[in-house]
């Protein structure tokens, strides 16, 4: 979120190409601390889009989540005005200026940082009890690997402003992987 540190990064380095997956992700923990989620999410994406303009990066791709769809949480509602802010930027741009930008929406990455499945893990390890927010809630899954792959494929065939999303399967109901577990 600071212009100038971003901007003397971005120039630094002659930074071609901004994947932008800085965010914070952990919903419990957005919910409990709403401004500075919203903060940190939206007003980091719009700084780092603005920058990257200014430094002549050639693409961005701005890392969205499935929760973005229909927000029920402030991690949601944040991505979304994450991508819409993106979308803005994008057409004000004339087709000759940079960075193309476009936008990935993805659900869980298995065993990242905040992604249920390690914290599950932990509680197990722990001895339990394994806790579920609600029964009836599920999630998309993805591995590693299709994630980076999905970003690179989003950042190569965008032309401007578009939102890129993976085909995840079903949804696992987050109560029976926990059992799972």
């Amino acid at each position: 979120t600071d212009e100038r540190k971003v901007r003397a990064a971005l120039r630094h380095h002659k930074v071609q190409v901004v994947l932008h997956a800085a965010a914070y992700k952990h919903v419990p923990l957005v919910q409990r601390n709403a401004l500075a989620g919203l903060h940190n999410n939206v007003e980091g994406t719009h700084t780092l889009a603005t920058q990257s303009i200014l430094a002549g990066v050639e693409r961005f791709v701005l890392i969205s989540s499935d929760k973005a769809v229909r927000p029920v949480n402030v991690m949601g509602a944040s991505k979304r005005l994450c991508e819409l802010v993106l979308q803005a930027i994008a057409t004000r741009l004339n087709q000759s200026q940079q960075p193309v930008f476009s936008i990935v929406r993805f659900g869980n990455v298995l065993g990242s940082s905040g992604s249920v499945l390690p914290l599950f893990q932990d509680q197990v390890r722990r001895g339990g009890p394994v806790t579920v927010t609600h029964p009836d809630v599920s999630r998309y899954f993805m591995t590693a690997q299709e994630a980076v792959h999905l970003v690179l494929q989003a950042g190569t065939l965008a032309r401007g402003g578009e939102t890129f999303v993976l085909e995840m399967g079903e949804p696992v109901n987050i109560e029976t992987l926990a059992r799972q577990v």
